[in-house]
């Protein structure tokens, strides 16, 4: 059966079912990764500390590998060790949860550590 189109009256071709692995491609920026990572770095990290700026990333997606570094600041004295190895675990579980992506590797900058006042000191600058 042929479809007959009602604005010019014209024969047109049956429309044809494209199977969903033939309809192209989605393609997931860098930066909605990044963001997502630092998120997810965010969430590890709760509580931030005391005058911690809050973690950024960046991010390389290449076929369905997402490749992001995480740049954070930390509370000292702390386990930084553990600490760095909790924010690659959930950054590769947010980012593959919610956009698929294989995760590799999540290489964890400290930029800063932020070192608890000791009991009993003034807090801010003295002048």
């Amino acid at each position: 059966m042929t479809a007959v189109s009602a604005q010019t009256g014209t024969a047109r071709p049956p429309l044809t079912v494209v199977p969903p692995a033939e309809r192209g491609t989605l393609r997931i920026a860098d930066r909605v990764v990044a963001k997502i990572a630092a998120q997810a770095a965010r969430e590890a990290l709760v509580p931030l500390s005391a005058g911690a700026a809050a973690p950024h990333a960046t991010a390389v997606v290449q076929h369905e590998t997402a490749r992001v570094r995480v740049h954070l600041e930390l509370g000292y004295p702390g386990d930084i060790g553990a600490r760095c190895a909790a924010v690659r675990r959930r950054v590769v579980e947010r980012v593959g949860t919610l956009l698929d992506l294989q995760v590799p590797e999540v290489a964890v900058q400290v930029e800063r550590l932020h070192p608890a006042p000791a009991p009993g000191a003034p807090h801010g600058r003295i002048t």
